[in-house]
């Protein structure tokens, strides 16, 4: 048996101690044989895990050696029990191997040995491969003599070619971390059955070992540390050449060195290679983004070539606050996020055979052919050896963190150009062998690449102009933040923010505030509209100020399920709140978010969040800064940590310019003389850019109708509603959807499932809230189809039937000429379902008037025979 492979089930109990008992436990205690490798920064460190372990081989009456060959002072002294033996490395490899072999060769069986700082062997014989190669040949030999041993290397000090040997040959390795004066032990690898003692770091404080299950620490205290491994592909070539240089120019300048104009000139380079110029934040990142920001980039990339819009975005937005608010950027959650170039997508498709069948997405005519068989190639594909390693580098930093793959093309998050929820974002709970994560982190990798040929997202292109422009995939791998609680991972809030809020419910709120959109665990309720529940709405200067009319309201309209992470099925899902929390931690501060109902539930609410922290002043402040450094109105995601000290982290995850018109153009009023017949009128929710228009048409869904219909029939009344909405002349523009429940459902008993990118020629969507007893609309600021409407500047309105001042014609809309068979012959089926009204100049000209400061929105006809005009 190789000494690195696991024991067999009857592996011997623990007989030996580190003499620290609650360390015996992170470890799963110590057998016969086993090679312990400390990871170090000082000899300190070091120093206080070989005393007690020295003690504990004393009062189990051992045999203790201790081999002696560094400069620093000896970590323990003879006695009855010791054996101090003095080695010299400088007399060579093989005299050295040969000397240390003859003393554990005389020594037998069981002994209890320590050795000195194995990077001192490097630096005597200037090879981190020498030292490796030592002790590939002694650690097989202790471990076949049942002995246990304590070594230690520098770290960070070693190249892979050095620490990889020992990795791979020693039973145990862990890594000791200082982070504000405070001592953390990572297992880096742990054989004894201990799978969950491989991926749980625990902060040393005593003789206690504290585990630490939070992301905003592990994040902190995983950003300290340099994975060498993830650099071990530096090939020569431009990239490599280039960073050699800008290293030693920072060397230049701390030493004064470095000539005029040099970092001016080499953060030209490094922004061309990363084709900054193409991100539609190129003088952002050329103003906030410095040669440190980019070398620390560099280090966590795998791969080459642009990191995407989304990740310099995001780094963008970080990088501002670092400078702008730094009191703010404080309370930021650390990301320790990895960056796949976008040549690794480039050079995926061409090893796969996927490019040229891409290339048939840049033609009009073809833009749409051969999406199926491109699919399949992407996920079917292999990687380059290279980049394999870099994942399974990646996933060893990792451990089993749930992380996020997140889209983060070349074009996404431009101004003008979001890509809102047109890519894929892949949730990876990363539990299991190392076999299995690899594969579930290149399936998430696969998927997202695939979604670049997905028809909504072509389509958005089609409409943008986008066709020609070249596309390229780079991702954002993030730790997902939260902690697990039982089986269940998630933050404990997360949510959107706008620095502009464009639905103003009540005269309090200051539009110029902003507004975020609440959820308690994973954001993908926040940023997607989820049917079956609600997300809590917060105008950030007046946070106690609810869109709801009434307690009873607010009781009914909050958030009864989440979103999170079951780590035992190994997937996102949705459950009722009670059963997730019913494993919660005990640290968890529930009374921030929640409130007890009447059925002993917990229903959230916010409020303590919202009363008794700071956070909304946070977030508030956050807005500002970001909106004043790019010039206009932001959107951002985050999620948020309370942690066991009682402090808190945000972590801002995106942020893109948001792009609504600030301030709503100046409306007419109504007809000289004229008394309009008015068809709808809808007082709140009214989201988007005010507006008069005449309309062209109007597409009226039956309610009663409809609501006969069964579901698979309904998914068909949406396919007919994206074709006549195509077919609509979107120059003509005019286009008003009026319909029960929610438009763009998953669900078609809450409304009408169709996409945006079919009903994206609508200048005006209506939602009837009348499809569910409980059903109103959760507006849906933040989420993906928002930001659709925003991008396509259409306006959003939701009718409330029993609201006061609301009204509808229904008779109007149900008896005017219906053109659905004019304009969809096969459709005439759903004649009593779908009404297409056309709304020509010359008869009866219909209005819609939107006014979203006073959120209210009418549409009216004018009788043709009617004298004056509008003013």
């Amino acid at each position: 048996m190789h000494p690195a492979d696991p024991l067999p089930s009857s592996s011997p109990q623990p007989v030996f101690s580190t003499g620290l008992p609650r360390l015996d436990a992170v470890m799963h205690g110590i057998t016969p044989g086993d090679n312990i490798v400390w990871l170090v920064d000082e000899v300190e460190e070091y120093r206080a895990l070989v005393l007690p372990y020295a003690a504990a081989a004393r009062a189990a009456k051992r045999h203790l050696h201790y081999f002696r060959f560094g400069p620093d002072a000896p970590l323990v002294s003879a006695d009855a029990q010791t054996q101090v033996h003095q080695m010299d490395p400088g007399e060579g490899f093989e005299r050295f191997v040969r000397a240390v072999h003859n003393v554990i060769e005389e020594a037998g069986r069981g002994a209890i040995y320590i050795f000195d700082s194995l990077s001192h062997l490097a630096d005597a014989w200037n090879s981190d491969q020498t030292m490796g190669n030592f002790f590939r040949l002694t650690c097989p030999r202790l471990w076949s003599l049942e002995t246990v041993t304590y070594f230690s290397i520098k770290r960070d000090k070693h190249a892979e070619q050095g620490v990889g040997p020992v990795r791979r040959t020693t039973q145990f390795m862990l890594d000791i971390v200082r982070v504000d004066d405070r001592l953390y032990v990572r297992p880096i690898k742990v054989r004894h059955h201990a799978n969950e003692a491989m991926d749980t770091i625990h902060r040393w404080s005593g003789d206690d070992f504290i585990p630490v299950l939070e992301s905003a620490m592990l994040a902190q205290i995983l950003s300290r540390i340099q994975w060498p491994k993830l650099q071990s592909d530096r090939r020569g070539g431009y990239w490599q050449r280039m960073f050699d240089e800008a290293e030693a120019l920072l060397r230049d300048e701390r030493n004064d060195r470095a000539p005029p104009g040099a970092r001016a000139a080499m953060m030209q380079r490094i922004r061309q290679a990363f084709a900054v110029h193409r991100s539609g934040i190129a003088s952002l990142v050329e103003q906030y983004l410095t040669l440190e920001d980019f070398m620390a980039i560099r280090r966590r990339m795998i791969g080459i070539g642009s990191v995407g819009g989304k990740t310099l975005g995001m780094l963008v937005s970080r990088a501002v606050l670092r400078g702008r608010a730094p009191e703010l950027a404080a309370r930021l959650e650390v990301h320790d996020s990895f960056f796949v170039g976008a040549e690794v997508f480039v050079t995926f498709l061409i090893e796969n055979d996927v490019w040229w069948l891409r290339e048939k997405q840049k033609k009009l005519e073809s833009f749409l052919t051969d999406l199926d068989e491109g699919r399949r190639r992407i996920r079917e594909g292999r990687f380059p050896d290279e980049v394999l390693e870099q994942f399974e580098s990646m996933l060893d930093y990792f451990g089993e963190s749930p992380y996020i793959v997140r889209s983060s093309s070349v074009m996404e998050d431009a101004r003008g150009n979001a890509f809102s929820g047109k890519y894929e974002s892949i949730f990876v709970v990363n539990r299991g062998t190392r076999e299995e994560r690899l594969a579930a982190l290149l399936v998430a990798v696969r998927t997202v690449y695939a979604s670049v040929l997905g028809e909504e997202a072509l389509l958005y292109r089609k409409r943008r102009g986008l066709l020609q422009s070249e596309e390229r995939m780079a991702l954002l791998i993030m730790r997902v933040s939260g902690a697990a609680h039982g089986r269940y991972f998630f933050p404990q809030a997360a949510g959107v923010g706008l620095s502009c809020n464009p639905y103003v419910w009540h005269p309090d709120i200051d539009p110029h505030a902003g507004v975020v959109r609440l959820v308690f665990g994973l954001g993908t309720r926040a940023v997607d509209r989820s049917d079956d529940d609600y997300t809590r709405l917060v105008a950030l200067n007046a946070v106690t100020r609810r869109p709801e009319a009434s307690f009873e309201e607010a009781c009914d309209h909050a958030q009864r399920k989440m979103d999170c992470l079951d780590l035992v099925a190994g997937r996102q899902i949705s459950l009722p709140l009670h059963e997730v929390l019913h494993e919660r931690r005990a640290d968890l501060p529930l009374d921030l978010y929640c409130t007890e109902a009447d059925d002993g539930h917990p229903w959230v609410t916010f409020d303590g969040l919202l009363k008794d922290t700071p956070v909304p002043a946070d977030l508030r402040h956050m807005l500002t800064v970001l909106e004043t450094a790019f010039g206009a109105p932001v959107d951002i995601e985050f999620a948020l940590n309370f942690l066991s000290d009682g402090s808190y982290r945000i972590h801002l995850l995106q942020c893109r310019t948001f792009q609504f018109r600030r301030d709503p153009e100046v409306l007419a009023q109504r007809a000289k003389g004229v008394k309009p017949h008015p068809l709808l009128t809808a007082c709140g929710a009214v989201i988007g850019v005010s507006r008069e228009q005449r309309l062209t048409r109007i597409i009226y869904i039956v309610q009663q109708a409809y609501a006969e219909l069964p579901e698979q029939t309904r998914y068909e009344v949406a396919r007919t509603i994206g074709r006549l909405c195509s077919r609509h002349d979107e120059a003509a523009g005019g286009l008003l959807l009026i319909g029960p429940g929610r438009w763009g459902t998953s669900s078609p008993s809450l409304g009408i499932p169709v996409s945006f990118a079919e009903i994206n020629h609508a200048s005006a969507i209506c939602e009837i809230v009348a499809m569910h007893e409980r059903l109103i609309p959760d507006v849906s600021l933040g989420t993906h189809f928002f930001n659709d409407l925003v991008e396509y500047d259409t306006l959003y309105v939701a009718y409330f039937p029993q609201k006061t001042g609301n009204h509808i014609d229904t008779t109007w809309f149900e008896q005017a000429p219906n053109h659905l068979t004019e304009c969809e012959p096969e459709a005439a089926d759903f004649a009593d379902v779908i009404r297409v009204i056309d709304c020509p100049d010359g008869d009866t000209p219909v209005w819609l008037r939107a006014d979203a400061g006073v959120q209210r929105a009418e549409v009216f006809a004018i009788d043709a025979g009617a004298q004056g005009g509008m003013e």
